[in-house]
């Protein structure tokens, strides 16, 4: 019986043994795989984060852009790196671009491997404002360079704040208008928010401040018979609807090749 129990107490020592090497073979091993992973991953981030192996070869510049040029993009981005594929800050390049003056909207991703593709949606200019200003399709005033405009645009004249009220009535008085051959030119918004137009013809009609819309209609039942009195040294220069009942109409001496 104490040879038996001799022997069981060495078997069990010699597992233990076994177990126990086993054991920190297997975590060395672990170990070591774990440290060969996060090596080769520090090695491939060296990789892709290095500009030699991951540069930006093709900006791709696209959009709706009749007053936006690409040099204009390329200039505004001169200042930011983008050499670097995973570098780039596509909220940096945004910012960058949507400060130029006629652009309205700029969305930017990067396309791989190694490109960046910037889509510009400009301003739509309706009218000119005050001068030195352009109020876009949304009735927001905006400044940019008039020299890239090359297309007739009405003139707004109007307090600050008065955008969006010029706009909207500079369509709805122009959609009447336009069932006589007529448009407006030129929309002058007083401080005390009475209206004056003037038309393609050259001439000035006076709204006042209310009922602009049923003015505009009568000013285009009474022009025509208005034009029959007119003589052939003379024009039509203002007709004024501001009265409750008849108009005033002023004259003006027609320009030397309309004489006859």
């Amino acid at each position: 019986m104490a040879r038996a129990s001799a022997k069981t107490l060495a078997n069990k020592n010699e597992t233990k043994a076994n177990v126990h090497w086993t054991f920190w073979l297997g975590l060395t091993f672990f170990l070591m795989v774990v440290v060969g992973l996060l090596s080769v991953a520090w090695f491939i981030g060296q990789k892709f984060n290095s500009a030699e192996t991951s540069p930006v070869t093709h900006v791709a510049i696209s959009g709706e852009m009749p007053y936006t040029r690409e040099s204009d993009v390329l200039t505004a981005l001169a200042p930011l790196n983008i050499g670097n594929f995973f570098k780039v800050n596509v909220n940096q390049v945004q910012a960058r671009v949507a400060q130029l003056p006629w652009v309205y909207s700029v969305s930017v991703r990067k396309q791989w491997p190694n490109e960046l593709k910037i889509y510009v949606v400009d301003q739509a200019p309706i009218a000119r404002w005050n001068g030195d200003f352009f109020i876009n399709q949304y009735g927001k005033a905006f400044q940019a360079s008039h020299e890239r405009v090359n297309h007739p645009l009405p003139a707004f004249f109007g307090p600050e704040g008065s955008e969006q009220v010029a706009l909207e009535n500079y369509h709805s008085l122009n959609k009447l208008l336009a069932y006589s051959s007529l448009a407006i030119n030129e929309l002058v918004l007083s401080e005390r928010f009475s209206w004056q137009l003037t038309l393609s013809d050259g001439v000035q009609i006076n709204l006042g401040r209310e009922e602009r819309v049923q003015r505009v209609q009568r000013f285009m039942d009474i022009y025509p018979q208005i034009k029959q009195y007119q003589k052939q040294d003379e024009v039509i220069d203002y007709i004024d609807l501001r009265y409750d009942t008849g108009v005033a109409v002023g004259w003006k001496p027609a320009p030397e090749e309309q004489r006859v």
